[in-house]
Parts: structure tokens; sequence; C-alpha cells
């Protein structure tokens, strides 16, 4: 069966290429997206269905004849970074990997779930009013390409514009509704990291409702809420008392060695922490976008609560990997954004709560 390539309609500024075959392409147009709560008492990862779609994270995922890496003559195909493929079912495979056996079924064969982003692509109504500090929203595309405007106000690419992507689920802070590159609204983004502004097409993002930053359980008295957080088992629980009320594979800090004692270490610090402090959207990274096309930053990583002060340590969401159960980050504690987003409400100061004096929640570490 022949195949062809879908273009989503991003325009010529943000196109996402899906490769299928017509019977791929006709069930595609029947797909309907569910949303997921996450205001219920206890939910586990294993509960969750998986998004339809995905994005490749890393350079090139290999698809599998069986899900198996076990013999490399199984490989029957490549897909490279930002693709977007349908997923079709999750495997929980018997040959693992042990610390994340999760494959996706997708056409032609199967992917290991480690660098594909589950990702939905939901256009949204436009916004043209701001609080004066400006309005949450999130990604809800698979990427979203980014311009930047000179001091005329010409529009401008960047040096290496394939890493400057707002990716889904990552947050930003918008400030104005303004005419973009193509004539269509497109929303300007403040990065006060870098001291810069820059813009994406107004329909990829959509507004975070106050409703969806309420306080999960608050009912529950702060004292008998806490986070324990496995390093060997990859895996963190939130008690409320002794009942785990959310469970769920993580990645913390990767085991590097430093070349300079006085750098920060690369793996997640243990003993007892709190979560001290929290932002929904954080640039991570050198903070080297103007001057190192290829540093790794990271725009919008979502829903982070600070659990260590000297570090900057942090909960929070990912976007750049799927591959939880394995060490991945710089001493941070990597979730599913949805994850991380429960964690962000359920724990506690809550979300917006100024108080110095609010109850932290214990994060303890081992």
């Amino acid at each position: 069966m022949g195949k062809f390539y879908y273009f989503c309609p991003f325009s010529k500024y943000n196109t996402v290429r899906m490769k299928m075959d017509r019977r791929d392409f006709l069930k595609s147009m029947g797909v309907g997206f569910s949303s997921l709560m996450l205001s219920g008492r206890k939910y586990s990862e294993n509960s969750i269905s998986p998004a339809h779609l995905g994005r490749v994270t890393a350079e090139s995922v290999s698809v599998y004849s069986e899900p198996s890496d076990k013999d490399f003559r199984n490989i029957r195909f490549q897909h490279y970074f930002n693709e977007i493929i349908h997923i079709y079912d999750v495997i929980e495979s018997e040959d693992g990997p042990g610390y994340n056996p999760f494959w996706y079924r997708v056409w032609g064969g199967y992917m290991h779930s480690a660098y594909i982003q589950p990702v939905r692509n939901q256009l949204n109504p436009i916004l043209y009013e701001f609080p004066s500090t400006g309005q949450l929203m999130e990604v809800s595309v698979p990427f979203s390409r980014v311009l930047k405007r000179d001091r005329n106000g010409v529009w401008e690419d960047w040096e290496n514009p394939e890493k400057r992507n707002l990716y889904y689920a990552s947050t930003h802070i918008v400030h104005e509704t303004v005419e973009g590159p193509d004539g269509e609204p497109w929303y300007r983004i403040h990065n006060a990291l870098l001291t810069i502004d820059y813009y994406t097409r107004a329909t990829h993002l959509r507004k975070v409702e106050d409703e969806e930053l309420k306080p999960i359980h608050s009912e529950v008295a702060p004292e008998l809420k806490r986070i324990e957080i496995s390093i060997d088992h990859q895996n963190l629980k939130a008690f409320e008392r002794d009942q785990v009320v959310l469970e769920s594979r993580v990645s913390t800090g990767q085991f590097k060695p430093l070349p300079d004692p006085s750098m920060i270490p690369w793996e997640t610090p243990k003993g007892n922490h709190e979560i001290f402090d929290k932002r929904p959207s954080v640039h991570m990274g050198e903070g080297t976008l103007r001057v190192d096309p290829d540093a790794d930053e990271y725009e919008g990583v979502p829903w982070v609560s600070y659990v260590q002060q000297r570090t900057g340590v942090a909960i929070h969401g990912t976007f750049w990997h799927n591959n939880y159960g394995a060490p991945m980050s710089h001493g941070c504690i990597n979730m599913r954004p949805e994850d991380a987003k429960w964690i962000y409400c359920w724990s506690t100061p809550y979300p917006n709560d100024k108080n110095p004096e609010a109850y932290r929640t214990p994060v303890i570490i081992y």
C-alpha cells in the first residue's frame, strides 16, 4: 500500500509531517481525544489512555518488527526528530528494558517509548486581552515555531530554528496578541531570564484556567501530606497519612562525574527536603540562547516545585523525553507533565499562596 504525507494546518511557519498510509489517514480523521482529569483521589499511570499522536524527541528512533530491541535485525526503518507518528496501542514488553518496558505500536511495527512524547493537536480560540502580569498558557499542538523581531520590527528566524520550537505541554506567559508574519494572530511571550520577546502562532496555545490550579485535596491537613522518591526504583509516591494517592515513575539525576567539584552535581540529592517555592513556567538551561544556538535550552518547563534552594533541584514536567524509570536529569525529578501538575496543585504551599509561613510538604529522597 502506498504512503503519503499529511501536513497539519500549521502554515508554512509550523509544518509537522506525519507519515502514514491511506488507511491510517482515514482512521486519523475520526480520532477523538479524551480529556484527563487530575482531581480524583488516586490514580495510576497504567490507567491513563495513550494520546493518539507521538512526537520524536531524539535525533532518530527505530521501528522494530517486534516490541523488543534484542536483535538489531528486527529494525525496519527510522523516524527522526520532530516527526509526528500515530500511536495505536501501548505494549508492556516482556523483553523490557526493565526500567521502562513500554513500547508503542505504530504504523509498520513498534517503537520504544523513551523518546516518543505523547501529544495531541488542538487548536484554540484566540485571546486579545491579558492581565498586566500576562496570561499562563500551554502549548496544545506537537510543536509551535518561534520567531523573533529586530529593532525595526522585521521578523527574524533563529540561527538554529529546529531547536527554537515550543513543545506540547510546555507552559508560557503570554502578554500580547500581534499580527504575525503570515497575517494571522501570534502571541508575544517574554522571556525574563534572557530579557527577550519571541512570538508563536496564537491558535497553538490554550489558556490555563484558574479552575485548573485549585488546590487538590485541600480538605486534608497539609501536615498529613508527604512525598517519597526512591532513586533506586525511579519512583515517586505521594502520601496522605499512610495512603498512597499518587504513584508515578520518574527520572532523577544521572550519575556523571564532575570535572570541577564546585559545579552542581548531576545526582539528585538524597535526604529530607521540602517544597519551598513553585513556578508554573520556567526557562531551564544556561541562558545561552543568543550566543550558542546548539545549547540545551528548555523553554517553558511546566509545573516546577522546588525542593532544594542551594542547587535549584525541583520536581517538574518534562517534554524532551519519555524515559521515566531511568535517570535522565541534571539533578531534578522529571515527571510527565500531568503528574507534575498534580503534585504542583496537591502539595503545599498551594499555587498562588504567598504566605511565608505556609506549611511546606516534606520531600524525602532516598
